[in-house]
């Protein structure tokens, strides 16, 4: 299996209450194959832990409007800060906007009383 396919720990428990985000970067593949760094984000919605790699599948730019904010102004969706799009917290799931019908690619995501894992997709 190779190292981006194994368990990263991004937080512990403490640092994700309900509708907060943690932010993460992760080396994709080997450092001298020149791939590029994966940037993804954790977030707590009724109890359940989510994750998803940051970036838009209309453009494949980043999500957030700054460092941790990636909801829309009601607090419902998750929102592309470039061209509105709009996905489901729970599935990522693109609802509105260019993207309609794509989503977000989510991660595996585990959560033990000490750590808060991602694995990313194969």
């Amino acid at each position: 299996m190779n190292e981006h396919h194994s368990w990263h720990k991004v937080g512990s428990p403490d640092d994700l209450v309900d509708d907060s985000f943690l932010e993460f970067t992760l080396i994709k593949g080997n450092p001298e194959d020149q791939t590029t760094d994966q940037r993804g984000f954790v977030f707590r919605r009724n109890g359940k832990v989510y994750g998803y790699l940051n970036r838009c599948p209309h453009l494949g730019i980043e999500l957030n409007w700054m460092p941790g904010r990636f909801m829309d102004s009601d607090n419902c969706f998750i929102q592309c800060s470039t061209h509105g799009a709009l996905f489901l917290p729970d599935s990522g799931e693109c609802i509105a906007g260019p993207c309609q019908g794509e989503a977000l690619v989510s991660l595996e995501v585990a959560e033990s009383r000490d750590a808060i894992e991602v694995r990313l997709p194969e």
